[in-house]
This record gives structure tokens, C-alpha cells and sequence, in this order.
């Protein structure tokens, strides 16, 4: 092709791109892109300069204000009113009924006021009890906590369970469950055999189902925490329900099971020691809210969950006596379990890190804009300066001769 039939094809693909297929017998089709503003890279750009006019202002404007958001953040969380007190040894190491013993180095408190009028104390007791949401009866043992709250708290008033190095964040234990059969459909066992229950799907001797299956509903926190009782006034009431997020509720739904086709999970067996019966049948998930909050698995081995909450009424101050059957081990894996009472702000609980992280985000860009400052008033440097350019430098080779001539092809000596 001439140079002028060249400049003529260059000239109607500017005019019409789809000449070429109009017209494609006598001219072969190019492979030049179509001549817009976007194909040929002549969209608008901004590239903006960072010279020191506009980048140390930045710094100062982030610092001023990531400071104040910070001291806001740290004020709120100390506002938050709580106590915590671990439990974790109470079975092993707790004096029985009526002695006590303190536990002051196993309580942590923040309150607007520093004054106390006990020291926290512990028991423990034997107690023939009704399992809950049963109808077996078991001996069970009674962890007492006895504790002063020196100020009124609250409302709203939330009690927590704490655990530590409880890693439910494991890959194998988040996918361990069955959504479809949460959500009430009554699976048959092949579809259980193939489901993310493993490896808790099917009983080894029954051959049924387990219900709910899985290592997440197996492992289910299992401590049952009465009410705060005022000593000598009487319990301060809470509820376990409007504990779970609404999404939950959705998704958790009455099962379809009858209670001769599944089995309860192994860990629940001091519950149902005969299965799923008449008097003990099988529980309706979509009104235990304590289980949905169990089953959102925590994404970090330290974690807290709710269990009681009260929105109306203050928790006045004065000594208080906290019940809790104690089944759930936790000091055969190292762990721990606490108790923890809280109030909230408008920035939720108690959670200093967030208030510190925007103190020292904004400190460090306060520091070094005023270094930059300081340095660029002592030394400036001149903008698109070629002398800082290394490559346009005259400085000696520091090549070091290695006696080889490659004109040659030979080593020279």
C-alpha cells in the first residue's frame, strides 16, 4: 500500500471508523483503535503537585482534627460504667457455703466513683436444679459472686459473658453448621451427610441426625446466669430477649423435626439424656435468642456476649449476689470466663482503642508537619531542582575494572 493510500484510509477512519466493513472488498480491516478521546488517551486528567505549600497544611488540617475526634472517643468509653469478675476457677477454687473468700484480684471496675463498701467475695454451693428448658433435674454447682456497685447505673443495663482463648474464628468451627436446616426444613440424613456439619452430623449409634448438627451449636455456652439480687431488696429483673440481631431472627426458624428423626448434639446430652421426648422436646430455636447470639460466631479468640439486658429501670447502687450454674469449662483448653456489667454511651461500651488510635494518628501528623516545617524554612529546596536528580549527575565511576576486554573477547592481565 502507497504512502498515499496510507493517508487516505488514516482519513476516513477519522471521518468513519466502520468504512473498512462498508467497504471491506477493497480495503483490509485496521487494527487501529477508533480516534476518540478515550481510545487515544486524551481524556482530562488532574495531577496535582505536592509542593510544600499544599502538603504541610494537610498535615496540621488531619492533626487538628483527628486530635479532638480522638480526646472525644477516649471521654466517651470513660463514661462507660462496668464491672468484670472472673469466674473461670470458682468449681475448683471457691470456699463452700457460707464461708467465702475475696476475689478482689479477679475484679476489674470502672465507675464514676471510687468508693466501695465491700470487698468481692466468692461461693460456692451444691443445688439440685432443673436443667434449663428441661424437665431433668441435676446437682448442680452454684458459683456466688458477691459484689458492690457504688454508683446507680444505667439505664439501659447489659450483663455479658466473657471467654478467652476461644478461637471461634477457626475455619473448620465457623463453617461447622447447617443453614437450611436452622432455618426449620426438616433434612433427611443423606443431605445432613453431605452438609458442613463434619464432623458432627450423624450419631455414630442411633444413625440419626443430630439437632441443630455442628461444632458451633455443640460448643454452646451453657452457663445459666440468674438476676443480679440486691442484698436484702431483692433482683434486680432483666430479660434475655431483644439480645439477638434482627437478622438472626430471620434466619433461625422453628424446626419441622419430629422428635424421634434427630438427636441432640453430644455436648447437650446432660439436657436430653434420652433424646428429644414428649416431656423433653426438641427446643424451639427461633425463641432461644441466647442460642442466635451464640451461633454469630466471634471474630477474635477474646470476645464478649450478651446475655441479659434491662432498658427501663437503673441498677441502683448498694452489694449484689450473682448466681451462675457452672457447666461450661473453659480451664481444660486455658481459657477463661467472666461476667461483666455494662452500661453504654451514644459510641457503644467500653473501647478506649479507637479514641487512642485518632490521638496518635493526629499527634504524629502535628510532629512531623511542624519537622517538615522546620525544615523546609532552615533549607528550602527549589521546585523541579535538576541538581537532585542522580541520573544527571557528574560524579566518577565507581565502576571497578574487572581486566576484561570485550573488544578482544580475552582477559587481559
Amino acid at each position: 500500500m502507497s504512502q498515499t493510500e496510507v493517508a487516505r484510509a488514516e482519513s476516513l477512519d477519522e471521518q468513519d471508523p466502520h468504512w473498512r466493513e462498508k467497504d471491506g472488498d477493497r480495503k483490509p480491516k485496521s487494527r487501529r483503535p477508533a480516534n476518540t478521546a478515550f481510545r487515544q488517551q486524551r481524556l482530562k486528567a488532574w495531577q496535582p503537585i505536592l509542593t510544600p505549600k499544599t502538603v504541610l497544611p494537610l498535615f496540621f488540617i488531619v492533626g487538628i482534627i483527628f486530635a479532638p475526634i480522638g480526646g472525644l472517643l477516649i471521654w466517651a468509653s470513660s463514661q462507660v460504667q462496668e464491672i468484670v469478675i472472673d469466674y473461670s476457677d470458682c468449681k475448683d477454687e471457691a470456699p463452700w457455703a457460707p464461708e467465702t473468700s475475696p476475689i478482689a484480684d479477679r475484679v476489674r471496675s470502672s465507675f464514676k466513683s471510687s468508693k466501695s463498701t465491700s470487698i468481692p467475695m466468692w461461693q460456692k454451693r451444691w443445688e439440685n436444679k432443673t436443667l434449663k428448658g428441661t424437665s431433668q433435674r441435676k446437682n448442680t454447682t452454684i458459683c456466688s459472686l458477691f459484689f458492690d456497685i457504688p454508683d446507680p447505673i444505667g439505664p439501659p443495663v447489659f450483663l455479658y459473658y466473657r471467654l478467652t482463648n476461644f478461637y471461634q474464628n477457626h475455619r473448620r468451627y465457623v463453617q461447622s453448621l447447617d443453614l437450611e436446616q436452622l432455618k426449620g426444613k426438616p433434612l433427611d440424613n443423606n443431605t445432613i451427610s453431605g452438609s458442613s456439619c463434619d464432623p458432627l452430623r450423624i450419631d455414630p449409634v442411633t444413625k440419626k441426625a443430630y439437632y441443630p448438627c455442628g461444632l458451633i451449636a455443640n460448643s454452646l455456652f451453657n452457663d445459666s446466669i440468674s438476676y443480679p439480687n440486691l442484698v436484702n431488696i431483692g433482683p434486680y429483673v432483666m430479660t434475655n430477649k431483644g439480645i439477638a440481631w434482627d437478622s438472626d431472627k430471620e434466619l433461625i426458624k422453628t424446626t419441622k423435626y419430629k422428635p424421634w428423626e434427630v438427636v441432640p448434639p453430644p455436648n447437650w446430652k446432660e439436657r436430653y439424656p434420652n433424646g428429644y421426648t414428649d416431656d423433653d422436646p426438641i427446643p424451639d430455636l427461633h425463641e432461644d435468642e441466647e442460642f442466635m447470639v451464640w451461633m454469630r460466631t466471634a471474630g477474635l479468640p477474646t470476645f464478649s456476649k450478651l446475655s441479659l439486658r434491662n432498658d427501663t429501670a437503673a441498677m441502683e447502687a448498694g452489694n449484689y449476689r450473682l448466681d451462675i450454674d457452672d457447666h461450661f469449662r473453659v480451664t481444660e483448653y486455658g481459657g477463661t470466663k467472666s461476667i461483666l456489667i455494662s452500661t453504654r454511651t451514644v459510641m457503644g461500651g467500653k473501647n478506649p482503642f479507637m479514641g487512642i488510635a485518632y490521638v496518635v494518628v493526629g499527634g504524629i501528623c502535628i510532629v512531623l508537619g511542624a519537622l517538615f516545617t522546620v525544615a523546609h524554612l532552615v533549607k528550602p529546596r527549589k521546585l523541579g531542582d535538576h541538581t537532585y536528580l542522580t541520573w544527571n549527575s557528574e560524579h566518577p565511576s565507581t565502576a571497578i575494572a574487572t581486566g576484561r576486554d570485550d573488544r578482544l573477547g580475552s582477559n587481559t592481565l
